[in-house]
């Protein structure tokens, strides 16, 4: 199932949180991402129908593989495009994150490769 953008940064944020904290609740990400529990609790259900996450007892959100398998390649795209926006454009990096961030949803596989291909051939 395709989800929206803001799918894909709620499935982002789950990632980085899990990652940073070990276990996410959903005033986790609210916390996160400043947003209404009431956002989330609807953002968490769309997540769950698409096979994206699990919610365990004690308001636990984990990641299905296939929820794990895309916030990795949502997060290596905005690690990479924000990557290639400091070092090849000499963006400031706030903007860069900002900018890789709606970059990443829309850019295409052929552009994200060159980029990812750059990013790799230019690190020291």
């Amino acid at each position: 199932m395709r989800i929206q953008e803001s799918g894909e940064n709620y499935l982002e944020t789950i990632l980085i949180l899990q990652n940073k904290k070990g276990s996410v609740r959903s005033i986790d990400i609210a916390n996160e991402l400043d947003y209404t529990k009431a956002s989330i609790s609807r953002a968490m259900g769309i997540l769950k129908k698409a096979g994206y996450i699990i919610m365990e007892d004690g308001g636990i959100i984990r990641l299905t593989e296939a929820g794990y398998l895309r916030s990795t390649q949502i997060y290596e795209r905005h690690r990479l495009i924000t990557e290639y926006l400091v070092h090849a454009l000499q963006i400031g990096e706030e903007t860069a994150v900002t900018d890789a961030c709606r970059i990443e949803h829309v850019i295409s596989e052929e552009s994200f490769h060159k980029i990812k291909d750059w990013v790799e051939d230019h690190r020291a």
